[in-house]
């Protein structure tokens, strides 16, 4: 890990970090951090972290050795350098990372959004939001960072403590008014966000997912943590349609606004009608109502598009401004992206990995799909049996015609993966069974006839040769193939 690329200047570890132990020094004046030993340079503090393949104190002389000052540790160590003996390194880090970078969540209204599923989204339909009403946004998920004025992809699919610290600097910079930041499992389990402060933490839900290893209980412990990032009289904004977010009402020591669709709540929406390629519903908050019609189909980003309004709202917005920034987001990258090449049948694209998120999207396609819904789908290979059999029986009792393949294109060996996901099946034998993801995708489009949809899950817009481009480059030549193909000929 690289020292952190924005810094105000020094800053003290006695005052950022107050309650640690201070060997051979009163104060340790930090301009740089790192926690990767390789990466270290002359005047850093070195930060020992433990993790699952390395223990940094074992480190600690290899950083000396490259220029580091001082060592952030968890013990004591045989160094001639100053320490600073902390309970969490991880912890101090983030917090000296922040404090290097000016706190600039101080400075900005930050929004931070953690659950199992729908963070992306949330976070591109606020920024949308705050767009509408002219004010400048930077926003960290799992699609892109931005700061307003500069877009770039992830480094990783959780960002560092130093990287969440230089992009809230450079928001800050940039003038930005709002920081939408995405708080994934990983990030709060790892305190990489320590140090930074929300105006509104959004839970939007709970559960065990197919992308990290949190079981539903553990992920309930690690959310309760976003709420300790909230400001003196911070909001807390939590999904009551959620039996556990529920349970975490009573807990949540401050001001609170919830929002449901089918129970009651502050912030609350309708459904009017549906259909392949839009739904309509009735936005209501108080006594106030907008109609909202958006191109993502399916209850999962109604639910999406209620934490984003619930947060403009307590952001001092007006809700046909709140409408107007729902509406402009047309399409998320790999979210229910559904995609139109002209075919005479429906077309979706979604990362759903895990049984929760492929029911509900399959249950969002089947509301809206008078013919067969095809499902594409190949599980994860470190994914363990049971949530493949899971999987498995999720897309027998949704789908009417099961195209089982491999999660990975060009893999080799899928059969284990599959054999797990088809033990999820009453009847596997009624699976198609295609281990090339290429040709399974173009089988489930061949079929696929009017007023039919095919839905094609578990990878998103994920690379290398994603399943939208896969699917387009399909779905475009077999439109060329009927333009061209003459309609009457005449032989003799």
């Amino acid at each position: 890990m690289h020292p952190t690329p924005i810094a105000c200047g020094a800053v003290s570890l006695r005052q950022t970090l107050p309650k640690a132990r201070f060997l051979a020094t009163d104060d340790v004046i930090a301009s740089s951090a790192a926690s990767d030993w390789r990466a270290c340079r002359a005047g850093d503090v070195f930060f020992a972290l433990t993790t699952a393949d390395d223990d940094g104190h074992e480190r600690a002389t290899e950083a000396i050795e490259r220029g580091a000052v001082a060592v952030v540790a968890e013990r004591l160590l045989p160094i001639e350098v100053p320490q600073v003996l902390v309970s969490d390194s991880r912890v101090a880090l983030a917090r000296v990372c922040q404090a290097l970078a000016g706190n600039p969540s101080h400075e900005l209204r930050t929004i931070g959004i953690a659950g199992s599923a729908g963070k992306t989204v949330t976070a591109m339909l606020l920024a949308s939001i705050f767009e509408a009403a002219g004010e400048p946004v930077g926003v960290m998920s799992s699609l892109g960072h931005s700061d307003s004025i500069v877009q770039q992809p992830p480094t990783a699919a959780t960002p560092s403590a130093p990287e969440f610290a230089s992009w809230l600097a450079r928001m800050h910079v940039a003038e930005c008014k709002s920081a939408v930041l995405e708080f994934s499992n990983q990030a709060l389990a790892e305190r990489r966000t320590s140090g930074i402060q929300l105006d509104a933490a959004i839970l939007t839900n709970i559960g065990a997912t197919g992308g990290d290893s949190f079981s539903p209980r553990a992920s309930t412990k690690i959310t309760e943590r976003l709420f300790r990032h909230l400001k003196s009289g911070g909001l807390a904004i939590v999904n009551s349609d959620d039996n556990r977010c529920r349970r975490l009402l009573a807990e949540i020591d401050g001001p609170c606004l919830t929002y449901a669709i089918h129970g009651e709540a502050d912030v609350t929406a309708r459904v009017l009608e549906r259909h392949p390629g839009e739904q309509t519903f009735l936005l209501c908050a108080g006594d106030e109502t907008a109609p909202v019609r958006t191109r993502i189909i399916g209850d999962p980003h109604v639910s999406n598009c209620l934490r984003a309004a619930a947060t403009g709202l307590a952001s001092g917005l007006d809700l046909e401004t709140i409408a107007r920034g729902l509406e402009a987001v047309d399409r998320v990258p790999g979210r229910m992206e559904r995609l139109e090449c002209g075919q005479p049948f429906s077309v979706f694209v979604d990362a759903a990995d895990s049984s929760q998120k492929l029911s509900l999207a399959i249950k969002s396609v089947r509301q809206v799909t008078r013919g067969r819904v095809f499902v594409v789908f190949g599980p994860r290979e470190e994914a363990d049996p049971p949530r493949r059999a899971l999987l498995g029986r999720v897309i027998e009792r949704g789908a009417h015609v099961a195209v089982i393949t491999s999660h990975e294109p060009g893999r080799k060996r899928p059969l284990a993966a599959t054999h797990d996901l088809l033990d999820g099946f009453e009847r596997p034998q009624k699976a198609n069974v295609i281990p090339n993801r290429v040709t399974a995708i173009e089988f489930a489009l061949d079929q696929a006839g009017p007023g039919d949809a095919v839905l094609i899950a578990g990878r998103g817009d994920q690379e290398p040769q994603n399943d939208r481009e896969v699917a387009c480059r399909w779905l475009y030549g077999h439109a060329q193939e009927e333009t061209t193909r003459p309609r009457f000929r005449v032989i003799g």
